[in-house]
């Protein structure tokens, strides 16, 4: 089997943890089944996977691929029945489906091939196979196409931030060289823009009605530099599972996320000595929620806003809620101007950051933020910073509170 440039380009890269998104048709599994009998011919009595979202799949797709590919003379035993190959130099090839965790349970493995991982769940990953890899030190390849900003997203993503031990890789289907520039046109012509985005152009295509649609992965993340001696401005949320904080630093008119923290099942107290412990001896200025001004009989009657004080931060907050809508608007236009002009930089460190500003969505058919998602802490912390420094109308401090905080 020869392999295109782009199939080379993986198939070539060294990394530990590769994960290859492609359009329709690229030739994924074609690059799987290359890499898996290399990965049994490197050394002696090596374990090597090929899993499927289900154990049929893995037959139908992989099984006769492998057959054809692999030369008789490598081969010391077949077994139909269980989907493995047992070559002469000792080493394994079995192909498993993740609809049956238990079978893949207990193994130790030198390599995994995880095919169309987005139809599988994240846990197969987790909770099984990752722990199949750690006594030899193994290796792993996902593939598959795009299916919104899932589990497989947040694999990708790990490679294009540049996580250690992970690199990410990104092909069209028409990069593949498998389908013809014609059919590719054909297609464009009668599917929508998101349908052929995603499954054409391996596009991993935004959820509709997202709140924060400036936020842009490619042009709205970049690594922060060090900025160990300037002031430090972090907004807050004071949910209290998780209470949620955003860290940034402010040059002029420019807001770095450089830091994020999320502390489950806690309280004011808790968050004010986890920033103090984290940032000592920094000036620190805290944006909270201006529900932070209302005794709480849980604090002993104290408010959020004088725990706060009395941890010796600056504390500025808003007489009264800005509107849900001014706030959004204020945090869409940091991220950018009508002018295309950015403002608002996230470090890709801040991962709840991100998840929360790409998947935060209007509930079906309103205008109002889905609460129900999970997503709505992290951005509320992050809003109440933006909002206050830099509001979109001035007018609305002087505004009632409304519903949404």
């Amino acid at each position: 089997m020869r392999l295109s440039k782009p199939q080379s380009e993986v198939f070539r890269d060294d990394t530990r943890f590769r994960v290859m998104v492609a359009g329709r048709r690229f030739g994924k599994t074609h690059l799987a089944i290359v890499e898996l009998v290399r990965q049994a011919l490197i050394d002696n009595k090596r374990h090597c996977w090929y899993v499927a979202p289900t154990y049929k799949a893995a037959k139908q797709i992989a099984w006769e691929l492998l057959k054809e590919f692999l030369p008789l003379e490598y081969i010391d035993k077949r077994n139909e029945s269980e989907l493995s190959i047992r070559l002469l130099n000792g080493s394994m090839i079995s192909l498993k489906g993740a609809d049956n965790p238990d079978s893949l349970r207990g193994v130790g493995l030198n390599f995994i091939v995880l095919d169309e991982f987005a139809d599988m769940k994240n846990t197969a990953w987790t909770e099984v196979l990752r722990p199949t890899l750690s006594d030899k030190g193994g290796s792993a390849l996902f593939i598959g196409s795009p299916k919104g900003r899932n589990h497989f997203y947040d694999l990708w993503t790990d490679g294009v931030d540049g996580r250690e031990e992970w690199n990410s890789f990104q092909f069209t289907t028409l990069d593949g060289g498998n389908v013809p520039e014609k059919e590719i046109e054909s297609a464009k012509r009668d599917l929508d823009e998101r349908t052929f985005n995603q499954e054409y152009l391996a596009q991993f295509v935004n959820y509709s009605g997202i709140i924060y649609y400036n936020f842009e992965r490619e042009k709205s993340v970049k690594k922060s530099e060090a900025h160990s001696l300037m002031p430090l401005h972090i907004g807050v949320d004071f949910n209290i599972n998780p209470m949620s904080a955003v860290v940034f630093i402010r040059d002029k008119n420019d807001l770095y996320a450089v830091d994020e923290i999320v502390i489950h099942g806690s309280n004011t107290d808790e968050m004010a000595d986890e920033i103090y412990h984290r940032y000592p001896n920094r000036p620190i200025t805290i944006y909270p929620d201006p529900a932070a001004r209302q005794r709480k009989t849980s604090a002993g009657g104290k408010t959020d806003l004088s725990i706060l004080e009395n941890a010796g931060f600056t504390v500025k907050v808003r007489p009264a809620h800005t509107p849900i809508r001014d706030r959004i608007n204020a945090v869409n236009s940091r991220l950018k101007t009508k002018s295309g002009d950015r403002h608002l930089i996230i470090d890709p460190k801040c991962k709840h950051v991100i998840r929360g500003l790409e998947r935060h969505t209007y509930k079906e058919g309103t205008s109002q933020p889905d609460k129900d998602s999970g997503f709505d802490h992290m951005n509320d912390a992050l809003g109440y910073c933006v909002d206050y420094l830099f509001p979109v109308r001035k007018e609305s401090t002087q505004r009632q509170p409304t519903r949404w905080t």
